[in-house]
């Protein structure tokens, strides 16, 4: 009887996600066989590619959905302290590559950008000002500038202020050491590095049409969808980051940690502007709050983007609503989805989320002029011709089990593993990719914690000199950590910076 091929790791998806595990995997252990296999016929083809999301370089400098207000007036900076923080491992690992020589130029994936968040009205500006005395307090966001003053907003947004009524209440925020990821560009330099390893290899065009137990692990059914041929592989360790194609997936391992979970499908629209003389006037990401009543996803923002040397600016999102998992998915996802261990989950979040739902067929119906118009509470003087629809990727939002609620609809990310650490899968969106590295590190803790804490451990604390614990604590470390990296990765120029590292 032939023996199925075996390796130690199967990775599901060539994004974002997988890219990073699969390179981190092989710095700790270059001796590990891994395959990384892909259904379309390149790296980064769904929510990893730089049109399929717009919100890159997440670092909660700008997000106010990260800084939540409660009744009193406080301000919650938790959250967007930890995305910072995280990010800022992010980097770390982008430098450490970087440095090594064989990875290729930073240049090519991350960009300087300034962050800046902008209001309207009197609680619009109350909320704005707390949030900047509170967060500018912290050290990872003490850079942060806060202004009413419509000149100084001028120069920082000149694309956002003719036009607007010389009446209108506004402040804004901005932090200059901002930056625009390409996480498209990242993925596939990642790939490239690791098929320049031995035993790392990427198959595209391959579906996985089954997870089964093993002795030792997981037997993974492959299809070549070209050809239609199958074969077995067997593995020691299978990761799932294929997007929305995940849930499926995690579904047909068995895993007892599967059951209950459902996802919830929505896609995206951005109005695109790739008219020079419009770009040349917005280097910025600005956010803003969501309208009363609409979800989080919604936040919308004017972004620069800077996608292989050329910039444009992205407006949105626009949420719409398919039945796919995945972009190039298919209607069957959402309905093939349903099992008696998520259906009350499901329907429980169908019934509490009606608000969403309409949202979400209110945003499908809109025109182009009423997206322009959206787009002219940023920018007043927006004119049609310069701006073109983008469909953008999709996002499977999680729905799991609720003791009170029955079930209830997260946005963010959740990584669901084996009790064995045998198999581990990645389910959710933002602030996913900008987050990639703590979210591996996490992975690697949960499904590797003898290798993680033994043999691992001096590689890790090499690559990783501060996690995100220590940075939210540390000002002078974090400080310290943040001025290497971005020397590291080209984003200010090395003599500005050598005594906060030297």
């Amino acid at each position: 009887m032939a023996h199925n091929e075996a390796v130690d790791v199967v990775l599901v998806g060539a994004g974002i996600m997988s890219a990073t595990l699969a390179v981190l995997l092989k710095e700790l252990d270059p001796a590990i066989k891994l395959e990384v296999v892909e259904l379309m016929d390149s790296g980064a083809a769904e929510s990893s590619n730089p049109w399929n999301n717009a919100g890159t370089g997440h670092a909660g400098l700008c997000e106010l959905n990260y800084t939540p207000q409660a009744a009193d007036g406080t301000v919650d900076i938790k959250k967007a302290v930890h995305i910072n923080t995280q990010f800022e491992v992010s980097k770390q690992f982008w430098s450490y590559l970087t440095k090594k020589g064989t990875f290729g130029s930073c240049k090519s994936f991350i960009s300087p950008v300034p962050h800046l968040s902008f209001v309207q009205g009197e609680d619009g500006v109350s909320f704005l000002k707390e949030r900047f005395k509170t967060l500018s307090k912290h050290h990872a966001f003490s850079d942060m500038e806060y202004t009413e003053d419509k000149a100084t907003m001028a120069e920082w947004m000149p694309l956002m202020m003719p036009g607007r009524p010389a009446d209108e209440v506004i402040a804004a925020t901005r932090v200059m050491n901002g930056t625009d990821v390409n996480f498209g560009a990242l993925t596939n330099q990642l790939l490239k590095h690791l098929t320049s390893a031995p035993d790392a290899q990427v198959k595209y065009c391959k579906r996985v049409t089954g997870l089964k137990r093993n002795n030792g692990g997981w037997t993974v059914s492959i299809k070549d969808v070209n050809s239609g041929n199958t074969r077995d592989v067997d593995a020691k360790f299978v990761f799932l980051g294929a997007g929305g194609a995940a849930l499926p997936l995690l579904q047909a391992s068995g895993i007892e940690e599967s059951k209950g979970f459902g996802g919830f499908p929505i896609s995206g629209q951005w109005l695109r502007c790739d008219n020079p003389e419009v770009v040349k006037h917005h280097q910025a990401k600005v956010y803003s709050q969501a309208a009363v009543g609409s979800p989080p996803m919604s936040v919308p923002h004017l972004d620069t983007r800077v996608v292989d040397g050329k910039k444009s600016l992205l407006f949105g999102p626009y949420a719409g609503f398919t039945t796919k998992f995945l972009k190039h998915g298919s209607f069957m996802d959402l309905p093939m989805s349903v099992r008696a261990g998520n259906i009350g989950p499901m329907l429980a979040v169908a019934k509490n989320n009606m608000d969403l739902t309409k949202y979400l067929v209110s945003e499908v119906m809109q025109s182009m002029e009423q997206r322009l118009e959206s787009l002219r509470r940023f920018y007043p003087q927006a004119k049609a011709e310069d701006w073109r629809l983008e469909v953008a990727g999709q996002r499977v939002q999680i729905i799991k089990k609720d003791p009170k609620k029955g079930g209830v609809l997260q946005f963010g990310t959740e990584l669901v593993a084996a009790k064995d650490g045998s198999l581990a899968a990645l389910l959710g969106a933002s602030p996913g990719a900008s987050v990639t590295v703590s979210i591996m590190l996490e992975l690697i803790e949960k499904c590797f914690p003898n290798k993680a804490s033994g043999e691992w451990a001096a590689k890790l604390a090499e690559i990783f000199p501060a996690r995100e614990k220590v940075l939210e604590t540390d000002a002078a470390l974090y400080r310290k950590i943040n001025a290497h990296n971005n020397v590291a990765l080209e984003l200010v120029e090395a003599s500005n910076e050598t005594e906060s590292y030297a």
